[in-house]
This record gives structure tokens, sequence and C-alpha cells, in this order.
């Protein structure tokens, strides 16, 4: 008689914890994502001006909630806190700080590889090639894909940062500064660029040939393991815009150049740049790796971390 009491209540907790379980993906009735626009996110503008995420998951009765959150960190703390579902475009430095700090964050999707994005910039005539930085002042911010290409494009000369004058500075700022003759080279992206160069800047150095910056999806571990159908269902949407942006470039481009304020030619500029994708390969994979180490021996993060301990399988079809 205990016996069969106790296969019977087994056989209860079982099926309530199957319904339990079933009821945690039911009961999801909003989703929350992060807007971020900048550098020149434009499947991500097509998928909300053409309502495509909601769309996708209205049919699944979830309504979806946009926020512009630009900070990759901030970000990843909304995630935290439980506020923030997806991080639509995030970048992996960000991530990568999450992980090491006790906040798992997964990578689901790509996003896009801008590899002529980011640069250093110079409005010094005497600047022509990165082993002229030497004893030079550069603006940049620290911590970021832009400070490994800095990092990189010294090294590749023989230099170190201890061998320039390296002021941590917001992008802006230090555009500004370069303009203006305070410092000699500016850490710049995206359209600091192109506004840059029409004012006297100039290119000094892409990523190309020293680092391979990563924008991806992101979103919680715990969010990752209840609602993997939900992040299925992200990454067909994008899909979806990414795949109408191309086969209606030029409506798509006037999109994106009327929601960042920018010209038509600005616009392509900046498309050209930007390389999207939606899925990881071995080469990120090892992207992922080099920017662990950048981080341990930068004193960004106190401990080594396995780059596949935040990357999500679906990431890398």
């Amino acid at each position: 008689m205990k016996k069969s009491m106790c296969l019977i209540l087994c056989a209860v907790l079982a099926v309530s914890a199957f319904a339990s379980g079933k009821g945690e993906k039911q009961d999801l009735k909003e989703i929350n994502i992060s807007y971020v626009r900048s550098p020149f996110n434009l499947p991500l503008i097509i998928m909300k001006e053409k309502g495509m995420a909601e769309k996708a998951f209205g049919e699944k009765g979830i309504k979806v909630n946009y926020y512009e959150i630009t900070s990759g960190a901030k970000q990843s703390e909304a995630i935290a806190a439980g506020s923030l579902d997806i991080a639509s475009v995030i970048n992996s430095a960000s991530v990568i700080l999450a992980n090491a700090a006790g906040n798992p964050v997964e990578i689901f999707a790509g996003f896009s590889k801008p590899e002529k994005m980011f640069t250093i910039m110079t409005s010094n005539p005497d600047v022509k090639t990165p082993a002229d930085l030497k004893g030079k002042k550069v603006a940049g911010p620290k911590g970021t894909v832009l400070h490994e290409l800095l990092v990189a494009a010294l090294k590749k000369e023989g230099l170190t940062t201890a061998d320039i004058e390296f002021i941590n500075m917001g992008i802006p700022n230090g555009v500004q500064a370069m303009l203006s003759g305070k410092v000699d080279c500016a850490l710049a992206a995206a359209a600091s660029v192109v506004n840059a160069e029409k004012n006297g800047g100039r290119v000094l150095v892409t990523c190309e040939g020293y680092v391979s910056p990563l924008l991806i999806s992101a979103c919680g571990k715990s969010f990752a393991e209840k609602h993997p159908d939900m992040l299925e269902l992200y990454i067909a949407t994008y899909k979806e815009a990414k795949e109408w942006m191309e086969a209606n470039m030029e409506e798509a481009l006037a999109i994106g150049a009327k929601v960042q304020d920018i010209s038509i030619e600005d616009a392509e500029k900046l498309f050209d740049w930007s390389n999207f994708t939606d899925h990881l390969t071995a080469a990120d994979l090892d992207a992922l790796e080099y920017d662990v180490n950048f981080m341990l021996e930068n004193g960004m993060i106190e401990k080594r971390i396995d780059k596949m301990d935040f990357v999500n399988k679906m990431a890398l079809r």
C-alpha cells in the first residue's frame, strides 16, 4: 500500500512539474526588447518601423515593449534586473564583463561584424601610419573594441600604450579634441567618422587586419532556458527584417536615414561598413577568445572565463 501511494504521489508531482514548466512558457504575456539604432543597425530599425516583432509575437498573444538602451553595460544591468528580456544589439565586451561579474548573459544570435565602422582617426599631417603614434596624444573610450584596435595597431609596430599618451574620453569629445588640435588622434566609430571626415579628420586605420568587432544579440541565461521558442521566434523575425532590407534596399536606406537623421549618402556609407549577419562562425569564437584575453591582460576582468559558457548553441547555426 505504501509503495502504491508513493508511486501515485510521484506521478502527481511529475504531472504538476510538467504543467508548471509548460505554464512558464504560457505565462509570458510581454517581451521586453532593447532598441539600439547606432551605429547603423538597419535590420533592427526595419523590424521596428515595419512592426514585424509586434506581428510575430502578437500572434502568440505576447506584447512587445521596445526600450531605447544604447549602452551595452546598461543592457546587461537591465537583463540582470529582469527588466529586459532581449538585448537586440550589444557588444561582445559588455557580455564578457557581465559574465565575469556573475551576471549570466548568453549570446543567442549574431548581428553584425562592422570592421570598417571602428577607426583610429587623425587630423595631424605628421601621423601617416600607426608607427607615428609614438609620443602622440590619443583620445578614446577605454575598455572597448576601439581600445582593442589601438592596442593591436600599436603592437604591430612594436609599441604599447606606454609609448603614447592615452586619454580616456567618450567618442564625441575625443573627436572634437582631435579636430581642435588638443590631441593628435581619436578613436571614432560610425557617424562620428563620417562627420569628422567632413571637418578635416581622416582615417588612419580601421579594425581590418587588427581585431574583429562583434555586435550580437543576447539574453539572460534563465530566459534562454525557459523560453528557447521565443528566441527562435526573435531570430526568425530578425532574418525576415534582414531579408526585407536586402530586397528593398532603396526604401530601407531611406527609412534608416530618416530615423538616424542623416543623408542617404551617409546612410549608404554606414550600411557598407556594417556587414550584417545572424550567427557566429569559428572565426567569431576566436574573436571572443581574443576579447577575453585582452580584458584579462588589461585588468578589466579578474579571472578567465570560457567563451562557450556564454554562447548559446543556437548562435552557431
